[in-house]
């Protein structure tokens, strides 16, 4: 039996550990985008309907097996559109990767410069959180937001606190959309998002909150959104919101984010959500 498994390593080839690790990287990779969405149940719900095809077949249930085997063939077609949010947020991991790499948020690399344009941000949500007004801004990166950017009104004006300060105004008309933010420059006003589908959030997130979290499960997009109940400064990043965050963790967070310091950012958003309700 040793001597067998000894042929059998000796018969691998350089391109099967190359096939062997692919598949692996694209099931792992399948398995972050679908992990705490419902395609995980629904994946789940696929695994038992195939063990259930397969043990009518052993069993020679020959009727339950023809209705299985054709509800199989039907749920290919079902599972494409059942997935295709989870397809489409696969694809767009694929093309942020390291590989198509651009940066589209246009600032320099002069930290001078990020700090100017975030700290006008950072000024306007700090006022929004004291007056309880409620805000979400929306900062675009590598996804493209023209989609929503179409929802609102247009501005492409260049990025001040007072201008963020009166667009969120309560009763004004562009109060209760999304600002949508691209490099420098203030987009769009009143803009639509997606909500999300997600079942396991706090019952105290409002529609602010799921609009957030939505765009940025369909996108890399960062969101920060301010509570008009109780000032409350969020952020929301790859579909996950970290609450409570003081406008010193924000600034923070933002920059770092921005100077590609990934890991610091990451243990930020940790602390968020550790200390989130």
């Amino acid at each position: 039996m040793f001597n067998d498994l000894i042929d059998i390593i000796k018969t691998i080839r350089i391109n099967d550990i190359v096939d062997i690790a692919i598949i692996a990287y694209v099931m792992y990779k399948f398995i972050i985008v679908i992990r705490k969405t419902r395609a995980e149940q629904l994946l789940k719900g696929l695994v038992v309907l195939i063990v259930v095809t397969k043990l009518s077949e052993w069993l020679q249930l020959r009727t339950v097996n023809y209705l299985l085997k054709n509800a199989m063939t039907v749920g290919v077609i079902a599972l494409l559109i059942v997935f295709q949010p989870e397809l489409r947020r696969a694809l767009e991991s694929l093309g942020r990767s390291e590989f198509f790499r651009k940066n589209f948020f246009i600032i320099n690399d002069d930290m001078k410069d990020i700090k100017e344009v975030l700290g006008e941000v950072c000024d306007a949500v700090q006022f929004l959180s004291r007056s309880k007004i409620g805000a979400l801004i929306v900062i675009e990166r590598k996804t493209g937001l023209n989609e929503f950017i179409e929802t609102g009104i247009f501005m492409d004006s260049k990025i001040s606190s007072e201008l963020l300060i009166n667009t969120f105004i309560p009763n004004t008309p562009l109060h209760d959309g999304a600002v949508i933010i691209r490099g420098d420059r203030i987009m769009a006003a009143g803009c639509f998002l997606p909500l999300t589908d997600s079942q396991n959030l706090s019952t105290e997130l409002g529609t602010r909150h799921r609009a957030a979290i939505g765009v940025t499960e369909v996108s890399d997009a960062l969101a920060i959104i301010v509570s008009e109940e109780t000032g409350t400064i969020s952020l929301a990043q790859n579909g996950r919101i970290s609450r409570h965050l003081d406008i010193k963790t924000l600034r923070e967070v933002l920059i770092s984010m921005f100077k590609a310091k990934e890991n610091k950012a990451a243990s930020w958003l940790k602390w968020g959500n550790k200390h989130a309700d």
